[in-house]
């Protein structure tokens, strides 16, 4: 996914608009996402933080995303934020379709209203009416490139994204040992659904995972490393798919993201085939 957004026309709806980590130790995760992706960062006010605090983080120039002190109660990882054209009727449709609002619609001085939820297959979502004059970087290297949302249930995750939003779904994986679908917006993919195969425990909570877009020049292989020497983990070793050479991470405090390299894609194969990096 390459859609990027700054502030010239409306956020369509469903698309991807923000992310956001939550952390135990701001000083050390900031230091490893800037010395990975480059980042700069800017503090502003936030009262919902536990310190008050809201970093944005900026790569090239343009916001990528948010880092606040997690709760005492809240574990540390990435949130993936879309965007609706009003959070109270997005609220009221989150419920309609089995989902449920945790938290708001909440107003949040100079930035719209957010909406925290659980999807109708259990995965925490939120749902952002940005501001006109947001800016979010996406599809550049250091940057958002994409989300999948791994679930337990295809079809319930399948029936709440399209009712929701104007998504047309298709399989992209063989429909039965990969069950990989992608989501799009007027024909672009924007977002991919995976259940969740034997790789993972059947107690696995649903959860969308964030990929960032790799330095071609770097590559996927070099980033993983990096991640490594700087306090990070590498949760699945670089492999190669149809959309690109990608890796599993964790931060020092355990946030799991993935890395992807876009100029290295699995040869000979069409992208209604995704490589299986469990399969030996």
């Amino acid at each position: 996914m390459s859609v990027g957004w700054a502030g010239t026309r409306a956020i369509p709806a469903g698309l991807p608009c923000w992310i956001e980590v939550a952390c135990r130790d701001e000083a050390r995760i900031q230091d490893f996402y800037s010395r990975l992706f480059g980042w700069e960062y800017t503090a502003r006010r936030d009262p919902a933080a536990p310190n008050g605090r809201y970093w944005i983080a900026s790569a090239g120039g343009v916001a990528a995303g948010g880092l606040y002190q997690a709760g005492a109660r809240s574990a540390p990882g990435w949130t993936l934020q879309l965007s609706v054209p009003h959070t109270a009727s997005a609220a009221e449709w989150v419920e309609h379709l089995g989902g449920q609002v945790v938290l708001g619609p909440v107003a949040i001085p100079e930035r719209g209203s957010i909406v925290h939820t659980i999807d109708a297959c259990g995965a925490p979502v939120v749902f952002w009416e940005a501001p006109p004059d947001w800016e979010f970087a996406s599809g550049v290297p250091n940057a958002f490139s994409g989300a999948d949302l791994n679930t337990h249930d295809g079809a319930a995750a399948d029936h709440f994204y399209t009712k929701l939003f104007s998504y047309s779904s298709r399989q992209v994986g063989d429909g039965e040992t990969v069950d990989y679908a992608e989501y799009s917006l007027e024909h672009t993919p924007v977002l991919y659904r995976y259940v969740m195969g034997p790789e993972y425990g059947p107690d696995t909570p649903p959860h969308w995972l964030v990929y960032f877009k790799a330095e071609p020049a770097r590559g996927t292989d070099a980033t993983a490393g990096e991640a490594l020497m700087l306090g990070g983990s590498v949760v699945i070793e670089p492999y190669d798919t149809a959309f690109g050479r990608t890796a599993i991470l964790a931060d020092p405090d355990g946030a799991v993201f993935a890395v992807i390299d876009h100029s290295r894609v699995l040869e000979d194969v069409g992208r209604a085939e995704v490589d299986d990096p469990y399969d030996d």
